[in-house]
């Protein structure tokens, strides 16, 4: 039997306000809570919602042989909690027939597992604890930001426990292999690595309701026609979206409910395929080979790499001085501070700065609220300017600085 796994990732940043220079040490508020508050209202009544009773249906349908597992970022998860509890009680609902699994993943959606491996871990572990808190799992299977991997983050994944790990099939890792089958990290080989097949999950993301495409209009048959056509040895097909694609960027109108109910009862009719969530594919699965990928790869683009967020000097002078603060967040103990610097860390504040052309119409998809890379490199920059002397006035250090300062002073006066 041929297995399919189908996992949805759900991802929304808290959006800046406009921050101008002169804000830099008077205003210390840095959000645009009117599009946060608007948008996740929005999109969980008009997607998220919807989507999730449909799921129930089609698990409580087939009585468990449905399976879905979703990669949701702690910042999304606060978002819920602010503007939407009732979308967290319908995952929880979810949660209760058993057949969903939670991914692990970084806190604010972030890039921290290229460049700082501490707060890489910080973030993973607060991720983690939110989905256990909220839905009574411990992630097993762990999910980057947009499936970023590399050797060296597979293995640092490895050691903090976990039993596999998400990402791309990208072709030019895989080269003639087949991403249909499971993997194991090249210097770990206990991490096993399942391999997104991203042309099947991009002609559902991307082309679905494109009416130029030669596929156009897209059958249930047709689909599983494709998985059948596939070598008879391959074991299992990862599909992975963004929760999205069902509802706004594929349209009621589209077809794409339609598709997704036919699809679920032919594979669940039929003796030759079968659903599973990450973890149980893991289990059922033993690796064929390691898969060697020494700079890391994504989801994104044609070139499935970081340039959606390191692409340009702009991007990498954010990210620099981003990140080049971060031993001082190690110290920090406040609250507020904490939930900014998740905040600040979301990949999608780099991304409004990219100076690319996006492929298969991402650049359509990617919700901009500025009108230019140079202005939302301009905005973050003063956040983040803004943010730095903040933080450094809540670090011990600065602390004892600021101490020692005023016992000088007093010893001064009296002598």
């Amino acid at each position: 039997m041929k297995n399919i796994s189908i996992y949805f990732q759900i991802h929304h940043p808290f959006y800046l306000r406009k921050y101008r220079f002169l804000d830099i040490g008077n205003d210390h508020y840095y959000f645009d809570d009117y599009h946060n508050e608007s948008e996740i209202q929005n999109i969980a009544s008009s997607v998220y919602l919807p989507n999730n009773d449909k799921l129930l249906s089609l698990i409580e349908k087939h009585k468990g042989a449905f399976k879905v597992a979703f990669s949701i970022s702690g910042t999304t998860l606060e978002l819920f909690q602010r503007y939407a509890p009732v979308v967290i009680e319908s995952f929880q609902e979810l949660t209760k027939t058993g057949c969903v699994e939670f991914l692990s993943g970084t806190y604010g959606h972030s890039l921290a597992s290229v460049v700082d491996k501490i707060e890489f871990e910080r973030q993973v572990k607060q991720h983690d604890a939110l989905i256990e808190e909220l839905f009574g799992q411990k992630p097993t299977v762990f999910c980057n930001t947009d499936l970023v991997y590399s050797d060296d983050i597979g293995e640092q994944v490895a050691a903090m426990g976990f039993d596999g790990m998400v990402t791309e099939g990208a072709k030019h890792i895989l080269g003639w292999k087949s991403p249909n089958f499971v993997y194991c990290n090249s210097i770990n080989p206990r991490l096993k690595v399942l391999m997104r097949n991203y042309k099947l999950s991009d002609d559902l993301r991307f082309k679905f309701s494109n009416k130029d495409w030669s596929e156009y209009p897209l059958t249930a048959e047709k689909y599983i026609s494709w998985i059948e056509d596939g070598s008879p040895q391959e074991e299992i097909y990862n599909l992975c979206f963004d929760y999205d694609s069902l509802g706004k960027h594929n349209p009621a109108e589209s077809g794409i409910y339609d598709f997704i109910i036919q699809f679920v009862d032919l594979v669940v009719q039929t003796d030759a395929f079968g659903f599973v969530v990450p973890s149980e594919a893991l289990q059922q699965h033993q690796t064929v080979s390691a898969v060697h990928v020494p700079y890391p790869i994504s989801w994104t683009d044609e070139e499935r790499d970081l340039s959606s967020w390191l692409g340009n000097d702009l991007q990498n002078e954010a990210f620099n001085k981003l990140y080049a603060i971060s031993p001082l967040i190690q110290t920090c103990q406040d609250v507020e501070v904490l939930h900014t610097w998740n905040a600040l860390q979301s990949s999608d504040h780099l991304s409004y700065m990219s100076t690319k052309w996006f492929s298969d119409g991402q650049v359509e998809w990617m919700d901009n609220p500025y009108e230019s890379p140079y202005d939302a490199f301009i905005n973050f920059m003063n956040v983040l300017n803004d943010f730095t002397i903040r933080l450094e006035k809540h670090t011990p250090t600065k602390q004892l600085e600021d101490g020692i300062g005023r016992l000088k002073k007093i010893i001064e006066d009296k002598c």
